[in-house]
């Protein structure tokens, strides 16, 4: 099982469309708070349909907690400034991939600290960044396809 890292998410619908893709792909969510919105939002639910009952998630204070849970696990932080794409990363079961909020990422702190962890997704030069529930999509789904898409039809 992979396992997706949501770290201070803001924007109910992309946290939404991420739980719906975690349920469908047996992927466990991790979310790190604090969050931009209430887990009762309308959009958070509508987005998330009705695959909230078959989605493993865990709550968290800190970052660091997730890391504390889980003290053997590979971490992937997914950074636009990152130098390595996600595309040259072997996944293996068990990867933690880490996103960052929507207006501002994972932090500098926490990037220089995991610096040899950070992954990015290539884009065209002079745009900021991809939509955050795309941006999941896109690097799990590699990581499932290596994988050989385990537990899927």
């Amino acid at each position: 099982m992979f396992h997706i890292v949501l770290v201070e998410p803001e924007i109910p619908p992309n946290t939404g469309n991420i739980s719906r893709t975690c349920a469908v792909t047996g992927t466990a969510l991790h979310m790190v708070r604090p969050f931009g919105f209430d887990l009762d939002d309308k959009a958070l639910k509508r987005a998330g349909l009705d695959y909230w009952s078959s989605l493993e998630v865990h709550y968290y204070d800190a970052f660091e907690e997730v890391e504390a849970a889980y003290p053997g696990a590979r971490f992937f932080l997914t950074s636009t400034h990152a130098a390595r794409s996600y595309a040259e990363v072997t996944y293996q079961d068990g990867d933690f991939l880490v996103f960052g909020k929507e207006t501002a990422g994972l932090g500098k702190a926490l990037l220089t600290r995991r610096a040899a962890d950070a992954i990015r997704i290539p884009m065209k030069a002079g745009q900021r960044s991809l939509n955050l529930s795309n941006s999941v999509a896109i690097v799990l789904y590699e990581a499932l396809r290596q994988a050989g898409f385990p537990d899927m039809v």
